[in-house]
């Protein structure tokens, strides 16, 4: 099967078997992802009734392609208009809960998404949101307070909601975790009726002991008319220099779902820069010797950075199992530095606040409030802006995707 601008068929004649068919949608979604991002096409199987909408990078694309030459009781392509990642997308709404520290938000931001509200618990937290961004709406307070009845109609409602309840380290007590959110998103999505849903957390909500609470939180958000599902995603897939494996709960609105696909490295991932590569500068910003000696043994990816709790957890690069694998990249994981190494230094190396920040994927002109150890659990516990950015941008097309649609 082969693709080229304005026309798409068989390498041979006849119509395709079912296994051929298998192999087209495999192929036909490779070739589409080797391309541009502007325009999606809707795919129907017949007689199976098969539907797929994928990304679709032609240039010139037309309004219409040609029919595969198995015949169209097989197959036909359509192409459905998508926004464009030019496109001005000011009019694209969101709240957020459980907004930490930022990542998410500026994820948020960078797609497009303007903020009508910041929920946030913790104080320094929220000075953090301020002190960058003075602009928005930060609301310091327990989302179990926070109406969302005033917003009914946003586009997205988006929240980080806590980790502990599904983590090892957390006890993976679920549902029976006070921390547990969950249930109060779906109070906020019944509140607002957003046109699209999208929760962060760690990869322990997709273990075994959480099927039921998984598919009753699918069952419940069908019930309010959303199609959900998760998704785990790696960070460093996405340009993040950290093993950071996340999974994100997206769900859409049943007229607008079938205009929704996750994001995947082919099409929306970075290759990440080892640990050596990312900090390279800042380890050399004090006149330091020794860092590109040091950088060019730092030579993979950073571990997961473990931010901790208020109960657990300081300023530090986590557990021993952490600290070790952090010693294999040549960083001492026992505390963070206040400032780079100075000329002379012939010790490991620790990290800085900004250089943790960097790691976790923050722009370097995204300062943090409060004191060192408030600082790092601001960042160790944030959602790393590319990712939550390729999740936005994603849920954004398929927002715009039925009225799009219509004047393809």
């Amino acid at each position: 099967m082969v693709l080229a601008p304005g026309r798409c068929w068989w390498a041979r004649s006849g119509p395709p078997s079912g296994q051929e068919l298998g192999r087209l949608t495999i192929v036909l979604r490779a070739e589409c992802f080797k391309l541009l991002k502007y325009s999606v096409l809707r795919v129907t199987f017949s007689p199976f009734g098969e539907v797929w909408n994928l990304p679709f990078f032609l240039l010139p694309c037309p309004a219409s392609l040609r029919t595969l030459d198995g015949g169209s009781q097989y197959c036909s392509i359509e192409r459905m208009k998508s926004k464009s990642l030019d496109s001005d997308p000011s009019h694209l709404t969101c709240i957020e809960i459980c907004a930490g520290a930022g990542g998410q938000a500026l994820g948020l931001e960078k797609a497009g998404f303007e903020a009508l509200a910041h929920v946030e618990f913790d104080r320094n937290a929220c000075a953090t949101l301020r002190l960058n961004r003075p602009h928005w709406n930060v609301i310091e307070g327990d989302v179990r307070e926070f109406s969302a009845k005033k917003f009914r109609g946003v586009d997205l409602l988006a929240g980080g909601v806590p980790c502990p309840p599904f983590s090892v380290a957390g006890k993976q007590l679920g549902a029976n975790d006070e921390r547990d959110l969950f249930p109060e998103a779906l109070r906020l999505v019944s509140e607002c009726r957003p046109k699209a849903v999208m929760l962060e957390n760690v990869r322990g909500f997709l273990d075994a002991v959480f099927i039921d609470y998984r598919l009753r939180l699918k069952e419940q958000l069908n019930d309010l008319g959303y199609v959900a599902n998760w998704y785990p995603l790696n960070a460093s897939d996405f340009g993040v220099p950290q093993l950071r494996p996340r999974v994100v709960v997206v769900a859409i609105k049943k007229e607008l779902a079938r205009g929704f696909y996750p994001p995947i490295p082919l099409t929306d991932g970075t290759r990440p820069k080892t640990v050596g590569e990312t900090l390279v500068d800042l380890m050399a910003a004090n006149g330091w010797e020794k860092a590109f000696e040091w950088a060019a043994k730092a030579n993979e990816i950073a571990p997961t950075l473990v931010g901790g709790s208020k109960k657990h957890g300081g300023a530090d690069l986590g557990p021993t199992r952490a600290r070790n694998a952090w010693a294999s990249l040549g960083v001492n994981g026992k505390s963070l530095a206040e400032e780079a190494p100075p000329k002379g230094f012939n010790d490991m190396p620790r990290l800085t606040l900004r250089m943790a920040a960097r790691i976790q994927g923050f722009p370097d002109d995204w300062n943090f409030a409060g004191g060192k150890t408030a600082a790092y659990r601001q960042i160790g516990n944030a959602f790393p802006p590319p990712v939550a950015s390729a999740v936005a941008l994603r849920i954004r097309d398929a927002i715009g995707f039925k009225a799009d649609a219509r004047h393809a």
